[in-house]
């Protein structure tokens, strides 16, 4: 798939945006962004996976981003970058094609007279703005959303279609949630007596940093008594559960399907792959890296690479390989036996 705009740009100027620089005629425009595979003349291509670069020998693109070890295998203009993949991402900002939400209210948005919205915001149709919230300058909030009472939005943020801000939830600058997204639900928090269940009231809060995008619905629950934090600069991918009193450290990347459990809490710089389970009440140490589908239960403590899934294998050999794993306890007795009376 590839992406376009109306807008034509000469290489030295994207150049200049990317932080690249322009092998041959850096007057010649482009248009869009596409693939090896797809782009046409008129298109910039990128090569940042060596998987693909034997495509650079068939693409039509009109320009390619290229790293200087590869700069000479491009037959045709190249914007050579130390770092295509970071160059590609800036470029595809340049070319992004998100509409632009007027400025102003909708007339079928509701906008409580006591909410404080500053210059230069846009709030869609049907979107509710509640008795004392805060929407600061130049946010946008789409179709259908919903801010809560006493809630704080601040500058330069979008909310999506249908996003739900709860009340008292606070938000810093330059975010940008998508469709669905929830902060402030209740947490999972019951007491139960004698087989029933009786309900905590959440009287904690979600507090979010500047620079955090969270991915189609995702939740963030509010703190039981103390608040949720999510740190500046957190992404966090699609269908997230980040749990009550969880605390997210700066600049950790989370992708999607992973579950958060109450009280965890995660350092900064970490980087979770897809549908990670991480126990409650633990805490996980800065600069860790967790696969996919790996289950944390207990507290990481040191920086490093984890993992704890299973890679899929042949059904048979799968159900062979559980019936060896039952069978381990046995094992183990036996060795551990054996052990003693060798030491005897």
């Amino acid at each position: 798939m590839s992406t376009s705009t109306s807008t034509a740009i000469s290489l030295k100027a994207l150049a200049e945006r990317i932080g690249a620089s322009v092998r041959g005629d850096d007057t010649f425009e482009v248009e869009g962004l596409a693939t090896l595979a797809k782009a046409t003349a008129t298109q910039v291509a990128f090569l940042a996976n060596p998987k693909y670069q034997s495509q650079l020998e068939t693409t039509a693109a009109g320009a390619v981003i290229v790293h200087p070890k590869q700069a000479d295998l491009v037959k045709g203009h190249a914007l050579i970058s130390a770092n295509p993949y970071l160059s590609y991402a800036k470029a595809a900002q340049v070319f992004d094609k998100a509409p632009q939400a007027p400025v102003g209210v909708h007339p079928s948005a509701v906008v409580d007279p006591s909410a404080e919205v500053a210059e230069g915001v846009s709030i869609g149709p049907q979107a509710v703005v509640s008795a004392g919230a805060v929407i600061g300058k130049g946010s946008i909030i789409g179709a259908q959303c919903f801010v809560g009472e006493n809630a704080r939005i601040g500058e330069y943020c979008r909310l999506w279609a249908n996003v739900t801000v709860y009340y008292e939830v606070v938000i810093g600058d330059r975010c940008l949630f998508h469709s669905g997204v929830v902060l402030g639900s209740d947490g999972f928090g019951w007491a139960n007596d004698a087989g029933k269940w009786v309900k905590i009231p959440q009287l904690g809060s979600v507090i979010i940093g500047d620079d955090v995008e969270i991915g189609a619905n995702s939740t963030v629950d509010r703190g039981a008594l103390d608040d949720t934090i999510i740190e500046s600069n957190v992404i966090l991918d699609n269908l997230c559960l980040i749990a009550h009193n969880v605390t997210i450290g700066s600049g950790s990347a989370i992708a999607g399907k992973t579950g958060i459990a109450g009280s965890a809490k995660i350092g900064r710089n970490c980087m979770f792959g897809g549908a990670t389970a991480i126990n409650g009440h633990i805490e996980i140490a800065d600069n860790v890296q967790l696969h996919g589908m790996s289950m944390v239960t207990r507290s990481i403590t040191e920086a490093g690479v984890y993992a704890s899934g299973i890679p899929a294998m042949e059904q048979g050999a799968w159900a062979k390989a559980g019936v060896r794993y039952k069978q381990l306890p046995d094992l183990f007795n036996r060795v551990r036996a054996l052990e003693k009376k060798s030491e005897s």
